[in-house]
C-alpha cells in the first residue's frame, strides 16, 4: 500500500503545486472569447460581405464607363486591270489604322427596380448582424456552461480532497486501534480500501477538470493546454416574472428581430419584381478617334476622325410570357410564408419563456432543496465523527456518514450549476444576454 499512496502523494502535490494559476473571471472570459472565436470571427468576416454588398459600388446607381482600341497594319502588292486591258501593278502598299473610344453607360429609370434592391441590399447587412449576434450568443452561452461546469468539477474535487483527508485520519485512527487490539484487521483493510477509492475519484475528478478546462480554452480560441482557475461563487436573480419576459422577448429576441427583417425583405421582393412591368431608360455617351492611313488605290491619303455621340434609349417589355406576374406572385406567397412564420416563432417563444422559467424555478428550489440536505448531512456527519471517535459507532457506520456528505455536496453542486444554466438560458430568450453579467 505504501507505494500506491506513495503515488498518490505525488499526484496530490502537483495538484497543489499548480494553485497560483491565472484566475479566469466570466468578464475575462467572454471578452477573450469576442476577440478570439472562431465562430465569432467568422461571423464578423460575414458581416463585412454584407457590408460590401450593401455599398454604393454594388447599387446600379453609378454608370458604367468602359474604353476600347486597336490599332492595324497591312502590306499589299496588288495588281489592278482597267476596263481597256491595261493593268497596273502596285508592290508594297502599306495602310494602317489607328481608333479608340470611351463610353458611358447610365439607367435613368428601372422601374424603381434599382432603388429598392438598394434598400434591400441594406436590410440584408442589418440582418447579417443579427445573424452575427444570433452566433455570439450560442458561443457565449457555451462559454457560460462550460465555465460553470469547470467551476463544479472544481468544487467536486475539492470536496473529494477534503473527504479523502477524512479517510486517511480515518485509517490512521483504525491502525492505531489495531496496534492497542482495539481494533480488527478487518477494519483496517475496509479503511485503507476506501482511502484508495477516495485517491481514484480525486484523480478521475482532476482528469475531469482537464478536460473541461481544454473545452474551455477551445471556445475561447486560445492554447488549449493553458492552465486556469475559475471563481466558483455564482448569484440568482430568484425572480422572473413570466409576463415581464413575454414582453421583453417579443421586442429584443434575435429570432423575432431576424423574423421581422424577413417580412421587410419579402415586401421588397415584391416591388423588385413590380419594377419589371415598367419602362426602362437608359442614357449612353461615347467619344471616339479613328487614324487611317490608306494605301495607292484609295482616293485619300489619310482620314482623320474624332466626335461625341450621345443618345437615349427606352425600351418597354410589355409582355414576356406572364413570367413577371409569375414572379410577382410567387413573391407575393413567400411574404405570406414569412408572416405565418412569425405567428409560429411568437408561439414557439411563449412556450420556450413558460417552459424555460418553470425549468428555472424548478431548479432553485432543488437547489435550496438540497442546500438543505447538505446541512443535514453536516449535522450527522459531525455527530457521527464525534461518536466514531468515542467508540459508539464503527468506522463502516463512519464510512456511511461520510459518504452521503459527500454525496450531497456534490448534489448541490450539480443543482447550483443546473440553476444557473436555467437561467442564462431563459435570459438568452429575452435577447438580454450580452448584456447582462453573470
Amino acid at each position: 500500500m505504501s507505494k500506491l499512496h506513495n503515488i498518490i502523494g505525488l499526484f496530490l502535490l502537483s495538484v497543489s503545486a499548480i494553485s497560483a494559476q491565472e484566475v479566469l473571471t466570466k468578464e475575462a472570459a467572454v471578452s477573450i472569447a469576442l476577440e478570439n472565436n472562431y465562430g465569432i470571427k467568422m461571423a464578423e468576416n460575414s458581416v463585412k460581405i454584407a457590408e460590401n454588398n450593401a455599398s454604393i459600388y454594388n447599387s446600379g446607381y453609378l454608370p458604367s464607363v468602359s474604353a476600347s482600341g486597336s490599332a492595324s497594319y497591312s502590306n499589299d502588292n496588288s495588281v489592278a486591270t482597267r476596263q481597256e486591258g491595261t493593268t497596273v501593278e502596285i508592290n508594297n502598299a502599306e495602310s494602317s489604322n489607328y481608333n479608340g473610344s470611351l463610353s458611358v453607360n447610365y439607367t435613368l429609370f428601372d422601374g424603381l427596380g434599382r432603388s429598392y434592391n438598394f434598400k434591400r441590399l441594406k436590410e440584408e447587412y442589418n440582418l447579417s448582424e443579427l445573424e452575427a449576434e444570433t452566433v455570439i450568443q450560442n458561443a457565449l452561452i457555451q462559454i457560460f456552461t462550460n465555465y460553470y461546469e469547470v467551476a463544479r468539477i472544481t468544487e467536486n474535487k475539492k470536496n473529494i480532497a477534503a473527504s479523502l483527508t477524512i479517510s486517511k485520519q480515518r485509517l490512521d485512527r483504525v491502525n492505531y486501534g489495531f496496534d492497542y487490539g482495539q481494533n480488527t484487521k478487518l477494519e483496517v483493510l475496509n479503511a485503507e480500501v476506501d482511502v484508495n477509492n477516495d485517491s481514484i475519484s480525486l484523480i478521475n475528478e482532476q482528469r475531469l477538470l482537464a478536460n473541461s478546462k481544454r473545452n474551455l480554452n477551445l471556445l475561447l480560441g486560445r492554447d488549449v493546454t493553458h492552465d486556469f482557475n475559475v471563481l466558483t461563487q455564482v448569484e440568482f436573480n430568484l425572480f422572473f416574472e413570466f409576463n415581464q419576459l413575454l414582453e421583453k422577448s417579443k421586442e429584443y429576441n434575435i429570432e423575432v428581430q431576424k423574423i421581422d427583417k424577413n417580412i421587410l425583405l419579402s415586401e421588397y421582393d415584391i416591388k423588385i419584381s413590380k419594377s419589371s412591368l415598367y419602362p426602362f431608360l437608359n442614357l449612353n455617351a461615347s467619344y471616339g478617334y479613328n487614324n487611317s492611313k490608306n494605301n495607292q488605290t484609295s482616293l485619300f491619303k489619310t482620314i482623320e476622325s474624332d466626335g461625341l455621340n450621345t443618345g437615349v434609349s427606352l425600351s418597354w417589355n410589355i409582355f414576356d410570357g406572364g413570367a413577371t406576374k409569375t414572379r410577382i406572385q410567387n413573391a407575393k406567397i413567400s411574404a405570406e410564408n414569412v408572416k405565418i412564420q412569425k405567428e409560429q416563432v411568437g408561439n414557439e417563444l411563449e412556450r420556450d419563456v413558460a417552459n424555460a422559467l418553470e425549468v428555472y424555478n424548478n431548479a432553485i428550489f432543488i437547489m435550496n432543496a438540497e442546500e438543505v440536505n447538505v446541512e443535514t448531512n453536516k449535522r450527522n456527519f459531525e455527530r457521527s465523527e464525534e461518536q466514531f471517535k468515542l467508540g459508539q459507532i464503527t468506522s463502516i457506520e463512519f464510512r456511511l456518514a461520510q459518504v452521503n456528505l459527500l454525496n450531497a455536496q456534490s448534489n448541490l453542486n450539480q443543482a447550483k450549476y443546473d440553476a444557473k444554466n436555467a437561467e442564462i438560458f431563459l435570459i438568452n430568450l429575452t435577447g438580454d444576454l450580452l448584456n447582462t453579467a453573470f
